[in-house]
């Protein structure tokens, strides 16, 4: 159900239901399901790395602090699998959307999705991020690359305007825009590519939409220690520091149970029944909770 998913983000959506298990059970578990199955992909990087030592640090210390803003392109069709005229395929609709993402470096939170028929010009870019603005708040830093949307005039007039600092990643620079582009990985592995891309404006924006709300609200991140974005972003009680279930009968109560540490609930042992839900009917978007057994 969840194929992109690790070992420490299984063990971390159970503790938000209520059970909670250590990474190494959650990894016994899945090879004893299926010894044949393909080991995980590796994680990559979600801080960034360290700039050079002529660079200043800009540390997020409170939501909508520090904001990232990037581009990247979804194909609709069979991918963009030849490089050569005539034969490859302009990077445009019908055959690929164009998606502009803004994240809080605090929270990890998507605060806004825009996307387009075509390359955006700096205009459309600005244009989203007035509007995201104002949807939410205006942040100290935006923190990007050096495409031509954002390393020109304009934009630079637009952050000067609203008092905005524009920090730009450096070119080539591995892990200078670290946390945008997982995030944008985790858009497409775990939304974009397992379903069919629309081909109509607005069931598309339909789904980005409903990929960012579920990736808010329903899934933990492992940089905030299980905690979702909006949770963080809130600044709220996290699910996995609710009371938990305890299926071990004679485990003592008070002893401490995987992390993070949670008191549990109710008399020790029975059967719980894992029930499944799916983020506004969409089955790529599970929602997992916890039930005792009858």
């Amino acid at each position: 159900m969840c194929p992109a998913l690790g070992k420490v983000k299984l063990a971390q959506v159970l503790a938000r239901a209520g059970l909670h298990l250590c990474a190494t059970t959650v990894g016994r578990m899945l090879k004893a399901k299926d010894n044949k199955s393909p080991p995980g992909e590796p994680k990559a990087a979600d801080t960034v790395e360290g700039p050079s030592p002529t660079e200043r640090v800009v540390t997020a210390k409170y939501p909508n602090h520090v904001w990232h803003v990037d581009l990247t392109i979804v194909p609709t069709v069979s991918g963009f699998w030849t490089a050569w005229l005539p034969f490859s395929l302009p990077q445009r609709w019908p055959f690929c959307w164009w998606l502009a993402v803004v994240i809080d470096h605090f929270s990890r939170r998507a605060m806004g999705v825009a996307i387009f028929r075509k390359q955006p010009d700096s205009g459309q870019v600005t244009a989203f991020l007035a509007k995201t603005v104002r949807t939410a708040a205006k942040p100290r830093y935006i923190i990007c690359d050096k495409g031509k949307q954002f390393w020109c005039n304009r934009f630079k007039r637009w952050c000067k305007r609203r008092k905005i600092r524009p920090r730009f990643g450096a070119v080539g620079q591995y892990g200078s825009l670290a946390v945008i582009e997982r995030f944008i990985r985790t858009l497409k592995n775990e939304g974009l590519r397992r379903i069919r891309v629309p081909l109509t404006l607005g069931k598309m924006c339909t789904e980005a939409n409903a990929i960012i709300a579920w990736y808010n609200t329903c899934r933990p991140h492992t940089t905030l220690g299980g905690r979702t974005p909006e949770e963080r972003y809130r600044r709220v009680a996290s699910a996995c520091r609710m009371p938990r279930y305890e299926p071990r009968q004679r485990w003592p109560s008070e002893s401490r149970c995987a992390s993070p540490q949670a008191k549990a609930r109710g008399k020790p042992g029975g059967t719980l029944q894992l029930v499944v839900d799916y983020y506004q009917g969409h089955r790529h978007l599970p929602i997992i909770t916890l039930k005792r057994a009858a």
